[in-house]
């Protein structure tokens, strides 16, 4: 039996070809907005770094009505970061919209989030859009997509998938790639006419599989997911169990049942086969449960989500500053956070330490974890992290590290520059394409040569670049990478940086602090290009004499200072560095912040080596 009234689809593709956009012309023509109503852009992106970062962090529902036909439609991410949340949500749908940018063609998200699609057997829409870029290349485009079909095993069937031509920013859609069209009429009705409406016998007792979970503050947890069998109403006594841990059997009532109508949650009192729903009254439930009545169980599968291939580890600051910024410093607190979010976010794991001060935290990338960290400093926590290290793993005797798909389009000037910087970095250029006056490239790369690479690669284009990567597979480990060419100036004693002594350390090299700023013994206050590590000292001040005053002071000229931002301080770390996190402040700091200890042990590590 299918429900004719409700059709389920996901928007899918690499970071930045328009997902979002799109989401919100489908809404505008969907008649979930007021003719007078002011609609922000990127009205998805809810989540307030989503907003400053321009990306979507979280996949969201929202619904509209088509010909009389409800269409739910998930946005999700486009950064492989969060490559997680798009694979727990293909369960909820029955179809995808397949973006590809009209210039940049399949990118490594692309074929990533398209593999996982294929594998579900769900139909697919392939979506060109920015059709109105100049420089757009819609047949070769087409082919590109058609090839990476091919290599992805694609069925018959799925290499028949339909193509359609748009441009989100103007809320035009057409069949043809040689006209503009006037709206998204021609999109709609291929969604109605492509993808199949949800299917399940109604008669059956009710059976839903949790494919996310959200927070209400009145409501507590909700359980989101879509029912796969029977019909639900508010009161219906369920249980709860889990396909890969059978001794899980948790009853529970349903308390408030809600649907997704627009941006909305909407309070109903029942729903059937394939409405996407919330369910409250589920504190105890975890992505990848089943629901099911109570007297006919039935539990579902679920996705395997990829495993993480960074790892970082969290700790309780230990630093002299610790305890004076933040609201939440234990490692009670810090545990508690870490766990809760393993918990909404499948592809992060968190593991206990011999310390129970320091906790394991593994992720999909750098990214994935600095948004973890920005929420929780936001949250008000102190605590202080590790450098991220990739996760190695042992196969036939042999050590084996993650390998990255790594794609680049850059000027054609910056070309050789760009393929030596990633030789040194053992990346293997797979292909190379040109286009007009860019060029593209293709890398099998280790994780950790991606580490500190993104400012050089800004540097080396001019900021005219584009990068972007994926995991592809674990290789044999590829040797020693040298991880940064420069040291660091670090701060002699406690006190507060004054004009006289930051005046004779940015001789040095470059600095992070201004005048004003409080340091500590240890911590880190700039970089020495020269590669070794050098205390400065930047409290110091001049002595005062009859022929010498503070007032010459100002005659001291300091160069401008950019302090770094989280993902350049995780960038710039080295094994025996950590980066001290509050609400207020980035402190980059030495494990060992006694001068004398500090050298005892670098003396130490080079008699070994």
């Amino acid at each position: 039996m299918e429900n004719n009234k409700i059709r389920n689809v996901a928007i899918i593709a690499h970071v930045d070809h328009g997902k979002t956009s799109l989401v919100n012309e489908m809404l505008k023509q969907g008649g979930v907005f007021r003719d007078n109503q002011v609609v922000e852009d990127r009205v998805m992106d809810s989540n307030s770094l989503e907003k400053e970062r321009g990306i979507t962090i979280l996949s969201k529902n929202a619904s509209l009505y088509y010909n009389d036909v409800k269409i739910n439609v998930v946005d999700t991410p486009g950064h492989a970061d969060f490559g997680g949340e798009v694979e727990r949500v293909l369960k909820m749908v029955d179809g995808v919209l397949l973006l590809v940018d009209a210039y940049e063609g399949p990118m490594p998200q692309t074929r990533f989030v398209l593999e996982k699609a294929l594998e579900l057997g769900l139909k697919i829409i392939i979506v060109i859009n920015k059709i109105d870029r100049k420089d757009a290349r819609l047949k070769e485009v087409g082919d590109e997509v058609l090839e990476l079909l091919l290599e992805l095993n694609a069925t018959s069937e799925q290499l028949d998938s339909p193509f359609i031509y748009a441009s989100a920013r103007f809320g035009t859609a057409s069949l043809h790639p040689d006209e503009q069209g006037t709206d998204f009429k021609p999109l709609f009705d291929l969604i109605l006419n492509h993808i199949p409406a949800p299917s399940g016998d109604a008669n059956k007792k009710f059976n839903m599989l949790v494919s996310a979970t959200e927070h209400n503050e009145f409501c507590g947890k909700l359980a989101v997911g879509k029912i796969e069998q029977g019909s639900l109403k508010v009161g219906d006594n369920l249980l709860v169990t889990n396909y890969h841990d059978s001794s899980k059997k948790i009853p529970f009532k349903v308390q408030s049942l809600f649907e997704f109508q627009g941006l909305k949650r909407v309070q109903v009192q029942n729903a059937h086969v394939g409405d996407i729903i919330c369910i409250a009254g589920a504190n105890d439930i975890t992505i990848g449960d089943t629901l099911s009545d109570k007297d006919e169980i039935n539990t579902l599968p679920f996705v395997k989500i990829s495993e993480p291939s960074m790892e970082m580890v969290f700790s309780v600051n230990n630093s002299p500053f610790a305890g004076k910024e933040g609201k939440f410093c234990t490692s009670r607190h810090l545990r508690e956070r870490l766990y809760k979010e393993a918990m909404k976010d499948l592809s992060l794991k968190v593991y206990d330490t011999d310390s129970a001060d320091s906790f394991r935290v593994l992720g999909r990338g750098e990214m994935h974890i600095s948004i973890l960290i920005e929420n929780m400093r936001r949250d008000g926590f102190e605590f202080q992290v590790s450098m991220p290290k990739v996760i190695y793993k042992e196969e036939n005797g042999k050590k084996t590290e993650p390998i990255e798909r790594l794609v680049v389009d850059v000027p054609e000037e910056s070309v050789g520059s760009v393929l030596t910087a990633l030789a040194s970095r053992k990346g293997n250029l797979i292909s190379m394409n040109n286009h007009g006056d860019r060029t593209r490239l293709e890398f099998h790369i280790p994780a950790r040569g991606l580490f500190g690479y993104k400012n050089q690669f800004l540097t080396d284009t001019k900021g005219g670049g584009i990068m972007s990567n994926v995991f592809l597979q674990y290789e044999e480990y590829k040797g020693n990478i040298n991880r940064r060419n420069y040291g660091t100036l670090i701060a002699h004693e406690d006190g507060e940086a004054v004009q006289y002594g930051l005046f004779y350390a940015q001789e040095r090299g470059k600095l992070f602090i201004n005048v004003g700023d409080k340091v500590y013994g240890g911590m880190i206050v700039g970089i020495n290009p020269k590669g070794d590590d050098i205390t400065v000292n930047v409290c110091k001040r001049k002595h005062l004499s009859n022929t010498r005053s503070s007032s010459s002071d100002d005659a001291l000229r300091l160069e401008p200072v950019k302090k770094p931002t989280l993902e350049e301080c995780l960038e710039f770390l080295d094994e025996d560095e950590l980066l001290e996190v509050t609400p207020q402040n980035l402190r980059m700091r030495k494990i060992i912040l006694d001068h004398t200890m500090r050298g005892r042990e670098a003396f130490k590590r080079k008699q070994n080596n």
